[in-house]
């Protein structure tokens, strides 16, 4: 990697360091917010039904719903909801009642009361295919003994400190041939546009994923228009897609109506069968590669490596490597791409992370002589960690997820009894969504809560509640894949912002989000990429 990032010392010095010049100098803590005029009365001695909570009819939100385009504006239906009837109400999404939280304090009532083994959906489109298809279940799907031990293995094998940076090399590799792949389309633009830049980091998601699950180099990133780029790739990038666009249409639609209609549902099942075919052939190919080879060199392993170590069943790994295939790919992808758009936007704040980014960067050796693999797998693991402590680029990543939340909102089933959220009593099996986009956006705790700002991620003593932006999550169900997705985005971005300056598609306009199970673009981003 060149230049290499390579002083953790320098990085851990910047993160104690003042603002950045460019960025608006950090503001003494803020009082605490006053607390809202209450929507209701003092929470009473015994707590008020579901019959008694607000709402919409149930045909006012199908309507929505299906003939309005509210399965794409689901973000922005918590923040009216959240406006009309309070931080919870409740409504029939399909079939199935569910109870909307858009309050931090009562997020974290919700989750302190989850239990040991939380449950995402009393059923969902991912898990009646599997029992269609007699497909196994991965952590996203399994639930109980099942979830616990998967849970289990891929928390140490990626949660624990300093896991990530074992796939740093890897995902370095990934980088620099998305940086190539960035300037030979630049330079076919006079003016160094890149069209949809996040169909380029699709394919940069799912490079490094692959490499991180199965060892498996697909050359996603190779020369654009080159016969190099597979078919297997365009296929596994177009069926991550569909499943993300089709699951929320497949849970809405009754299931009558899916029978008379049953492409959505036979679209959705083909796309999961394409990626589980994938993962298959990619994870048999890597077990028979290594019982052929013998014991692996030090570094040398993969998440389906670890897996086997722990003698997992074969089908227990197609299903954990196949829905975190699905995680892997459009979660970075749709980030990095939120995040260079904002930066592009706010010349600013580039500018100050780009001076960060260079006082960081070596400037004594350049690339090591040696060309040992125990050498370039300890520079990459340093160079994620220094990353990883440079204040500005965390704080652009968290920024960018309070923004745009990969996942706008969690699902959570009520445990085996029933609990209190706020006035209410919540019988058990009730789903609860979790609103996650409402709250991260909600001015009493995001001061300018539409405006990207960087830097209030950098001031001590804030007030805003630790509940108000989650975007992994919390708790048991968090996102098993966060240290490798931070890694992943912090490693692109900074070589990214090393060699090009990022500046808007001139006339374009402004890009505003949609629901397809996961937040993404509403419209491809293009941004110019000017050489340094």
């Amino acid at each position: 990697m060149s230049p290499g990032l390579r002083l953790p010392v320098r990085a851990a010095l910047l993160s104690r360091s003042p603002p950045e010049p460019g960025l608006p100098p950090r503001a003494p803590p803020l009082p605490a917010a006053p607390s809202p005029p209450s929507r209701s009365p003092p929470e009473p001695s015994r707590p008020r039904g579901l019959a008694e909570m607000p709402g919409p009819s149930s045909a006012a939100f199908i309507f929505e719903l299906l003939c309005r385009g509210g399965v794409r504006r689901l973000h922005e239906m918590q923040v009216h909801g959240r406006s009309r009837f309070g931080p919870v109400w409740r409504a029939r999404f399909g079939p199935v009642l569910t109870v909307h939280v858009a309050e931090p304090a009562l997020v974290a009532q919700v989750l302190r009361q989850e239990g040991p083994e939380p449950r995402r959906a009393l059923s969902c489109p991912w898990k009646q295919h599997r029992e269609l298809r007699g497909a196994p279940g991965g952590l996203l799907t399994l639930e109980g003994d099942a979830w616990r031990g998967s849970r289990r293995l891929l928390a140490r094998a990626l949660l624990r400190p300093g896991a990530a940076e074992a796939f740093a090399l890897p995902v370095a590799a990934a980088v620099t041939e998305l940086v190539a792949r960035l300037r030979r389309l630049r330079r076919r633009h006079p003016r160094g546009l890149v069209r949809d830049i996040g169909t380029e980091f699709n394919r940069f998601g799912l490079e490094a994923i692959s490499w991180v699950l199965f060892s498996s180099r697909l050359g996603c990133l190779g020369d654009p228009g080159d016969s190099g780029d597979s078919g297997d790739t365009e296929a596994v990038l177009q069926s991550v897609g569909a499943v993300l666009a089709l699951t929320l249409v497949t849970m809405a639609l009754p299931r009558p109506l899916l029978r008379l209609v049953p492409a959505p549902w036979d679209a959705f099942c083909h796309a999961w069968d394409q990626l589980f075919a994938f993962a298959k052939g990619h994870v048999d190919r890597r077990v028979a590669a290594v019982a052929a080879r013998g014991p692996l060199a030090e570094g040398d392993t993969c998440v389906t490596d670890l897996l086997a170590r722990e003698r997992v069943p074969v089908t227990s790994i197609y299903g954990n490597v196949t829905e975190l295939l699905l995680a892997g790919v459009d979660t970075v992808a749709s980030t990095l791409a939120w995040s260079l758009y904002e930066l592009a936007r706010n010349p600013g704040a580039q500018a100050a992370l780009h001076r960060q980014l260079l006082a960081a960067t070596a400037t004594n050796g350049g690339d090591s002589d040696s060309d040992s693999a125990t050498t370039e797998r300890a520079t990459a693991a340093a160079t994620a960690a220094a990353l990883g402590r440079l204040p500005l680029l965390r704080a652009v990543v968290k920024e960018t997820l309070r923004l745009y939340p990969v996942i706008p909102a969690n699902a959570r089933v009520v445990p085996e009894c029933d609990i209190r959220v706020g006035d209410y009593l919540v019988p058990r099996q009730t789903l609860i969504t979790l609103c996650h986009y409402a709250t991260s956006r909600d001015s009493r705790y995001f001061p300018a809560p539409d405006a990207f700002r960087p830097e209030r991620w950098l001031r001590h003593g804030d007030t805003r509640h630790p509940f108000a932006s989650l975007p992994f999550g919390l708790g048991p169900r968090s996102c098993v894949g966060r240290r490798l997705a931070e890694l992943q985005l912090h490693m692109a971005l900074a070589q990214i912002l090393l060699r090009f300056e990022v500046r808007p598609e001139p006339g374009g306009g402004r890009v505003h989000p949609m629901t397809r199970t996961l937040l993404a673009p509403g419209a491809p981003i293009s941004l110019r990429f000017l050489e340094r």
